[in-house]
């Protein structure tokens, strides 16, 4: 029968769900899923294994946002960290790419996204309000205000500035414009004017 699937019903069901995620369509979905089955013991098992486990233990940090298996999580119990620093990001893969590059011992807070108004996001949606009453802790001192360069996040870094204001701490944000080892003729305009506009003494 024409346009019938080859694989049977739990194979297919495993296709559309890995179809899902970012960056996979059907075709590497299919590629994906023939890869876990001839590799059942090495990959797919422990992926099985794996999947049960986060999906039984991960759960969301109440202080931060961020992703543990531990309530506070692993940075909000790190003594090491900056508790008078917050460092604002719009989801935990911003928190992560932070982490990565090791950029900062600050304490983090994720909006869980950021103010779109086409999309029915507003302010009670995301996580500003907890924000705002960790900014009034006296022991803070800093809040960086690491948003996407996107009309929504600066948008977003705009509102939640305003609201900082009355926190009494400095508020910050990342530079914007040239990076390192960026060639400036390979550039868009809006990167370049940030880069003017941002200029430090040399």
């Amino acid at each position: 029968m024409a346009g019938a699937s080859p694989a049977g019903p739990e194979l297919d069901r495993l296709i559309q769900l890995l179809a899902r995620l970012p960056g996979l369509g059907p075709r590497s979905a299919r590629r994906a899923v023939l890869h876990l089955i001839q590799k059942r013991d090495q990959l797919l098992e422990p992926l099985a294994d794996a999947l049960r486990l986060v999906a039984d233990r991960v759960t969301i940090c109440s202080t931060c946002g961020n992703l543990d298996t531990r309530d506070p999580c692993s940075i909000c119990r790190d003594q090491r960290r900056d508790a008078s620093v917050i460092c604002v990001v719009e989801d935990v893969g911003d928190l992560w790419a932070l982490e990565r590059a090791q950029a900062t011992t600050a304490r983090y807070h994720v909006l869980g996204g950021v103010l779109s108004p086409l999309d029915g996001i507003g302010p009670d949606d995301l996580r500003i309000g907890e924000l705002i009453e960790r900014a009034r802790d006296p022991a803070v001192s800093e809040v960086i205000v690491a948003l996407n360069a996107t009309v929504e996040g600066q948008t977003t870094a705009h509102y939640v500035t305003d609201l900082l204001a009355e926190a009494n701490v400095k508020v910050t944000r990342l530079a914007h414009g040239v990076p390192v080892g960026g060639e400036l003729d390979y550039l868009d305009e809006g990167t370049l004017a940030a880069a003017i506009r941002s200029r430090q003494p040399f």
